[in-house]
């Protein structure tokens, strides 16, 4: 119940959550199957358009895009722009941006006929705002816009390589 519980919270861009499991080591596991279920929901998104191929490339794709943006985030942000209290390890950022992708969730709305290009964009946004609270936290920000800043190149990265085979499909 408590896992559940945390999904909603991170959903609702709760940042106390992104303290909490970045804190909690056993919260590494819930942060995977937030990942995964965020994977599959784009998997079953992407399905109705290209069928049993799309449904296993879209969480492929989907784990791919996520696992690049949670690199590209933690490099830019530990070891290119870190603050002095900046003190977070690549297991901590991971599970803050694992429960941050818990919008990804409504990616599955894509498998509605005429909703999967806003599904995914909608998720992809709201994925992006609670990224920036999860790492304004993980890193001990004080600046929303610097988490902003840090987290911009690898969403890009991440919504292209969503996005890119959607497109080829039509």
């Amino acid at each position: 119940m408590q896992f559940i519980a945390r999904i909603i919270r991170a959903a609702k861009l709760e940042a106390r959550i992104y303290e909490e499991v970045e804190a909690d080591k056993n919260a590494t596991r819930q942060a995977l199957i937030v990942v995964l279920l965020s994977s599959l929901a784009a998997s079953i998104g992407s399905a109705m358009h290209a069928g049993l191929s799309g449904l296993v490339m879209g969480g492929l794709v989907a784990l791919l895009a996520w696992y690049v943006w949670t690199f590209l985030t933690y490099i830019i942000g530990a070891k290119l722009f870190p603050v002095s209290q900046t003190s977070t390890s690549h297991q901590e950022l991971w599970r803050t941006l694992g429960f941050a992708s818990a919008p990804g969730v409504f990616r599955v709305f894509g498998a509605v006929p005429g909703l999967t290009g806003l599904a995914f964009l909608v998720a992809a946004v709201w994925m992006l705002i609670a990224a920036v609270i999860a790492v304004r936290q993980a890193f001990d920000y004080t600046s929303t816009v610097r988490a902003a800043g840090v987290c911009m190149p690898g969403w890009l990265v991440h919504v292209f390589l969503l996005f890119f085979p959607l497109l080829l499909l039509g």
